[in-house]
């Protein structure tokens, strides 16, 4: 496992573990997954995973539950990441809903507790005082943002008064937004760049095509495995296939390979089972030729899919034929 070069008071593994899959029905997995959730957080704890982030909303509550458990006295020696949905989050609010967090994860403090959303209408500044109130007691380590772009992230450190840590974001090669500028000033300043969904929902794993598309709430809603996408993407995910060959990888570990080159960005797959915690943990030692990933970027950039407005009556009409 490989680390991001940065002074914090645990050591911040590249790949982490995203658990939004804990104890949430719309994945599809059923009962038994939960089940499986212990022994997928000891896989990755004998990986070097250092990394282990949920929200109080995955699950209504249970991801943090079974994560607390599946911890167990190895949460003091990881890096505990949850999320406060900012439902009104004034800085009372955000000091209940940190310590109801704190109760059901069955820590003393978190070590990163993130903005879920930026609010459209509750400004940070008081956002950021429930937060540094939190930091003054020991409960909360760091504070990170979520969905954040760069000006509004920039504004809740001046709020803070402090670092705000990490910003966690969609980020994958067919999401490549944070490129731009989320990631330079990570680079510069010293801060974090958390990759969720860095497969694009398990797209760049190349198990989809537009004869076989995926099951489950979540990936039907997802306008990247439409048909008509998922044959777009057919040239991307054969440069992914070629690439993977020379380094006797998958896919998905080259598209996450992708991402971890650049030194702040950290990258927080779910995983449906052990071997699928050990593939993602493998990715973090792969390193890419300058040749291999000037070939990913182009046929990342070749991609273009049908999203936003334009891609709602085909999702409609992809749904009613099911």
């Amino acid at each position: 496992m490989r680390y991001v070069p940065l002074d914090t008071p645990k050591p911040i593994s590249k790949i982490g573990l995203g658990t939004w899959q804990f104890g949430s029905r719309e994945w599809g997995y059923g009962p038994d997954y939960e089940q499986r959730a212990a022994q997928i957080v000891r896989r990755a704890l004998d990986l070097g995973v250092t990394l282990f982030d949920t929200a109080e909303i995955y699950g209504f509550g249970r991801s943090e539950r079974i994560l607390g458990a599946a911890l167990g006295d190895d949460r003091a020696k990881v890096v505990v990441a949850s999320k406060i949905f900012p439902v009104l989050p004034l800085a009372p609010v955000v000091q209940q809903r940190a310590v109801a967090s704190a109760a059901r994860l069955g820590v003393a403090g978190i070590d990163l507790y993130q903005v879920h959303q930026p609010n459209p209408v509750v400004a940070d500044t008081t956002t950021m005082r429930g937060m540094r109130a939190l930091q003054d007691v020991g409960l909360v380590g760091e504070v990170g943002v979520s969905n954040y772009g760069l000006r509004r992230w920039r504004f809740a450190e001046a709020a803070l008064g402090r670092r705000v840590l990490s910003n966690q974001v969609r980020y994958s090669m067919v999401d490549r937004g944070p490129e731009k500028d989320l990631i330079p000033y990570a680079e510069q300043a010293g801060r974090i760049v958390i990759a969720y969904s860095p497969l694009g929902q398990g797209f760049l794993s190349g198990r989809y095509d537009a004869r076989n598309p995926p099951a489950g709430a979540v990936r039907r809603a997802n306008p990247y495995f439409l048909p008509e996408n998922l044959e777009r993407g057919t040239e991307l995910i054969a440069t992914l296939r070629e690439v993977a060959e020379a380094h006797d990888a998958t896919p998905s570990q080259i598209a996450l390979a992708y991402l971890l080159r650049h030194p702040n960005v950290v990258a927080i797959p779910g995983a449906s089972g052990v071997e699928q915690v050990e593939r993602n943990a493998a990715a973090a030692e792969i390193d890419l030729a300058d040749d291999e990933h000037a070939a990913l970027v182009t046929a990342a950039h070749a991609f273009r899919p049908v999203t936003g407005l334009a891609a709602v009556p085909k999702l409609i009409r992809a749904r009613t034929r099911r």
